[in-house]
């Protein structure tokens, strides 16, 4: 082997490694940044899951008040056992 051909094979051999390297850090930025943007999204779903409950139950609540308010209080004693009035 002359030095010609062992300086190539040191120079191929240094350049396999980089590229190796350079793999990894595309890797891992590609990892942080989808571990940011689903932090992300996930507080911002949190958020509207827990807007759309609140006004759900608000709904909800305005709902059963005004059920209560029409209801007798003997209406509810005379219940058949299918929930339907006598």
């Amino acid at each position: 082997m002359n030095k010609r051909e062992e300086l190539m094979k040191r120079r191929f051999g240094r350049r396999n490694g980089q590229t190796m390297v350079e793999y990894i850090i595309i890797v891992v930025l590609i990892a942080i940044t989808l571990l940011v943007l689903f932090s992300r999204l996930s507080k911002a779903t949190g958020r509207k899951i827990a807007g759309a409950t609140s006004a759900l139950d608000a709904d909800a609540g305005s709902e059963a008040e005004s059920l209560a308010e029409d209801i007798d209080e003997n209406k509810v004693r005379n219940l058949n056992s299918d929930g339907s009035f006598q």
